[in-house]
């Protein structure tokens, strides 16, 4: 787990996580195993952007509230599954946390 005392918050910080990719009916969706956050969108290029905008969301959202951010899967362990898998990452820059 990342915890508070691994966080730096007077440094950019950077965050990857393994995510799911799945076509739907009319969209396709994006899973994070790691964090239990599902997001959609109406093509691949829209869900990875959104995709990386909720992580990063996520990221803040938890840095700020002092939560445990769970260490990500080992890429080579989630594309076992046969789905298509993706890493995504972002930055969370100091001035995000204001």
């Amino acid at each position: 787990m990342l915890g508070e005392a691994q966080v730096n918050k007077k440094e950019p910080m950077y965050f990857v996580y393994p995510a799911y990719f799945v076509q739907g009916e009319d969209e396709i969706v994006v899973s994070f195993p790691d964090l239990e956050l599902v997001i959609e969108g109406d093509t691949y290029e829209e869900s990875f952007l959104f995709a990386k905008n909720y992580l990063k969301e996520f990221c803040k959202y938890s840095i700020k509230n002092d939560l445990d951010l769970p260490d990500p899967s080992y890429y080579k362990d989630v594309i076992k599954n046969g789905d298509r898998a993706m890493l995504v990452d972002t930055f969370v820059f100091p001035s995000d946390l204001k």
